[in-house]
């Protein structure tokens, strides 16, 4: 089959967990036999990247991958957020969307490549057409849930959070174009129960599918390279340097761990703040943006992978990265983060700090509680999120798709 996978962010030019499903799905299908189109957008890289660095990347053989770019630059992504449609983009996305031979248009994070309109496109000969839901874009115009950058959002209130933000307020979004192109979907996906009920409650009236994401075979490198030793035992932690993912308060947490010292991978536009606090903390350390083998290393030779975040994950890959490589998670209460451990049985979770720190001194002193929640994670991961089963799920529901047409 050919498939045409759209997105906003793709590649070295990226941020987080929508763009790395993307590869991974992708890479999966062209390991299958299957033709895969990407589609993303460059301007809106550079009107969004705020100095974060280009991630390293390296091109999927047979992968066609097509970077929009404008003349116009970033005014191209400014015109998408601003009135919902393609604008300079439409040219390029309708030529490959509406192009003969497509047998599934797969829409992912689509916010700067025109949505609502990019979703009304369809294929010539009436290829499947999925979204997968990666963020909460289509309830949240900040993505996250995250209110005034300092709470979940529990009562909207989007005019005063995006100017907070310090962007423009989406008035399109009063209307019901978004809701009626998304109509348009045969199947609209969530990667996690919590994500499709929080949607749900929103207001997306759209039946909801729920395909967790997948972790490849080989993501950790064909041969697992032992961790680099270490004087003191450490607990590590990944991601993009936000306030909602919660570092600040585990920064702060160590200073009640004082046997333990913490290695933060990420980048992200609080990394300074980050860096202050962490100055403060001999037993901290901000090791900056890693490759997928320098992290897989990183928590391969950690006690525990802990996740901090405060506002809603809408799944949480780093917990599969650090269940692939024997390594347990420790989880905060919230988002689709428990989910994912009640599934594997690899972790803990907390819900304050008091409970983070008796988690997390169990799992480094008791050796056994550390092999059994390793042993469980892996075991996981061979299962319910390996790309076997993930790839026979996806394929299966676009089959599914097809006969109900």
């Amino acid at each position: 089959m050919r498939f045409c996978m759209l997105t906003t962010f793709y590649g070295a030019q990226s941020f987080g967990g929508d763009a790395a499903y993307v590869e991974r799905l992708s890479r999966a299908l062209v390991r299958r036999g299957h033709s895969v189109d990407v589609v993303h957008c460059s301007d809106a890289f550079a009107a969004a990247a705020n100095g974060h660095p280009l991630r390293r990347f390296e091109p999927i053989d047979g992968v066609r991958v097509h970077r929009l770019h404008s003349r116009v630059g970033r005014l191209s992504p400014l015109w998408s957020h601003q009135t919902g449609r393609m604008g300079p983009k439409a040219h390029a996305v309708r030529t490959l969307v509406e192009g003969e031979g497509l047998d599934v248009v797969h829409f992912h994070n689509v916010s700067l490549l025109g949505a609502p309109e990019v979703l009304e496109q369809s294929a010539a000969n009436g290829a499947v057409r999925l979204m997968t839901a990666h963020e909460y874009w289509l309830v949240c115009p900040m993505h996250s849930l995250w209110k005034l950058d300092r709470e979940v959002c529990e009562r909207p209130q989007c005019v005063r959070c995006t100017a907070h933000g310090r962007r423009p307020p989406q008035l399109w979004r009063s209307r019901t174009r978004l809701g009626d192109a998304l109509g348009g979907l045969d199947a609209l996906v969530c990667p996690s129960r919590h994500s499709a009920e929080m949607h749900a409650a929103r207001g997306v009236e759209r039946p909801l599918t729920h395909l967790p994401y997948f972790l490849p075979d080989d993501w950790a490198g064909a041969a697992p390279a032992p961790p680099r030793r270490r004087d003191r035992p450490y607990l590590a932690a990944a991601g993009r340097l936000v306030r909602w993912k919660g570092f600040h308060e585990l920064i702060e947490l160590m200073d009640r761990l004082p046997q333990l010292d913490l290695l933060l991978a990420g980048t992200g536009p609080r990394e300074p703040e980050l860096r202050r606090l962490a100055a403060e903390r001999p037993n901290v350390e901000l090791v900056g943006l890693l490759s997928p083998a320098e992290l897989a290393e990183l928590f391969r030779g950690a006690r525990a992978v802990v996740v901090p975040s405060l506002g809603y994950e809408t799944f949480g890959y780093v917990v599969l990265e650090a269940l692939s490589v024997g390594t347990p998670a420790i989880v905060r209460r919230r988002g689709a983060l428990p989910e994912l451990i009640e599934a594997s049985g690899g972790g803990l979770v907390f819900d304050d700090a008091d409970e983070a720190v008796a988690q997390i001194e169990r799992v480094a002193s008791d050796g056994e509680l550390h092999a059994h929640l390793a042993g469980a994670g892996a075991a996981a991961l061979r299962g319910i999120w390996s790309e076997e089963s993930h790839v026979a799920s996806y394929l299966e529901l676009v089959e599914q798709l097809r006969a109900e047409r």
